[in-house]
């Protein structure tokens, strides 16, 4: 029962990253496949996904593909009601697919003004009146669902609500964007999760040249959680001889904390190095 998953670059892509999150936190076995969505090579890689366009897209163990966030949510909740990917009261589950829906459709200033990158924060950032309008709507919502239900996410407990604000939380967060109390403390929920800050690891072991929507402004340190402090080394020997996530024989390494660890590939090692706390296998192994 694995389920393809097909994506656009981690770092800039909100939509990929909502579908990610559908899979990551509900425990939905997936294997991810990474398109070309700043190579120009997206149409050939979708192909085989008619009549797909863009990411992400799944297809189903059966072999059925969905494209669109949205659809592939509510067909990910109908195929799997324990799941919970929707909050289980119905006054509750009816707001977060209300305000789901509303972020799917809307915010189109906060959207085309502050494409997600998850690099660092914009210094000097101004937003327009519209993006302010849009920050102040979404507050409401956020305001609303946390005060109405309780607990550190918007229904209490993780829902699909949750994954579909996410890369508004991560633009937040990027751009420094002027926002209450209740929203930051939700913005630095987000970035704390530790199925977010895998997610932006493994985005940050891509470089570019030119960089995607970059803008003529300082850019200061992400402002979420702090990563451990490590390195990628040339040779062992390292305290493990498999990865920590294939099982495969060690052939990359990474040092931390005065300690040496190996991994299958650059891959494997390169997510490890940018945030080893966000690594269930891996922590682990540290102990």
């Amino acid at each position: 029962m694995t389920y393809d998953l097909y994506i656009g670059d981690r770092t800039f892509s909100s939509w990929s990253l909502r579908g990610w999150l559908m899979f990551e936190k509900f425990g939905l076995t997936h294997r991810v496949h990474l398109t070309g969505l700043y190579s120009g090579r997206l149409a050939e890689d979708l192909a085989p996904l008619a009549p797909a366009r863009l990411v992400p897209v799944m297809r189903t163990p059966d072999g059925i593909v969905v494209g669109d966030t949205m659809a592939m949510a509510e067909t990910l909740a109908e195929r799997h009601p324990e799941a919970g990917l929707w909050p289980e009261v119905p006054e509750a589950r009816a707001l977060a697919r209300w305000i789901a829906a509303e972020m799917h459709a809307g915010f189109g200033a906060l959207r085309g003004d502050c494409p997600m990158q998850l690099f660092g924060r914009y210094e000097g950032f101004e937003p327009s009146a519209d993006v302010k309008a849009d920050l102040a709507r979404i507050e409401t919502l956020w305001t609303l669902a946390l005060e109405r239900h309780g607990g550190d996410w918007l229904f209490g407990a993780y829902s699909l609500a949750d994954v579909f604000y996410a890369p508004v939380a991560a633009r937040i967060a990027g751009y420094g964007l002027p926002v209450g109390s209740v929203a930051q403390e939700y913005v630095a929920r987000v970035l704390s999760d530790p199925a977010f800050r895998r997610w932006r690891a493994m985005g940050l072991t891509v470089s570019y040249a030119p960089e995607p929507y970059r803008l003529d402004l300082p850019r200061g340190d992400w402002p979420g959680p702090a990563p451990i402090p490590a390195r990628a080394v040339e040779t062992g020997p390292s305290e493990n001889d498999a990865c920590p996530y294939s099982g495969k024989p060690v052939t990359d390494f990474m040092e931390m904390q005065g300690r040496v660890f190996g991994f299958c590939n650059p891959f494997c090692r390169d997510k490890t190095v940018l945030d080893p706390g966000a690594w269930p296998k891996f922590m682990a192994i540290l102990r």
